[in-house]
């Protein structure tokens, strides 16, 4: 059997739609504040620290220099995974060492020191993602399992 762990708190999806800890990453799609029709993929790599933002089709986001330095993004990111997962959980995925309980964003951050830039952008992959996880939006209403989602225990979702 598949142990679900519930939601911290629930989110609002507007400004960050999709977050998740995937792939060795804190990562997820944030919408732009400039441009209603933009958005960036973000991440942060467990253990390494190495920072990527950039737009869904690879154009690096201005405000992200690496070092001490999270762009608005990240942040955004990071204060979204500690509504969704809860600060204690984010943290101990990123492998941070902290005496204190996290509850923003910005305290990964501080926890964290100093970022790099990571080598590649996983935009790609985590945009993919997201838009499969809109796919399942588009289906109607249905008491029948998804064969994709057959992995689930039977009747965990109904009560």
């Amino acid at each position: 059997m598949v142990r679900v762990v519930p939601t911290a708190r629930p989110r609002k999806l507007a400004k960050v739609p999709f977050v998740e800890m995937a792939d060795g990453r804190l990562q997820g799609v944030v919408s732009s504040g400039s441009d209603i029709g933009r958005v960036y993929v973000s991440s942060v790599a467990a253990g390494s620290y190495e920072v990527s933002c950039s737009t869904n089709n690879n154009r690096p986001c201005g405000g992200l220099r690496g070092g001490d330095y999270a762009c608005n993004h990240l942040t955004a990111l990071a204060d979204e995974a500690v509504v969704q997962y809860g600060g204690d959980r984010v943290a101990r995925f990123l492998r941070l060492e902290t005496n204190d309980e996290v509850t923003i964003g910005n305290e990964i951050f501080w926890a964290i020191g100093r970022t790099t830039l990571a080598g590649t952008s996983p935009a790609a992959a985590v945009f993919s993602r997201f838009l499969h996880h809109l796919s399942y939006l588009d289906l109607p209403g249905a008491v029948e399992p998804l064969p994709e989602l057959s992995w689930f225990p039977a009747g965990a979702g109904a009560r």
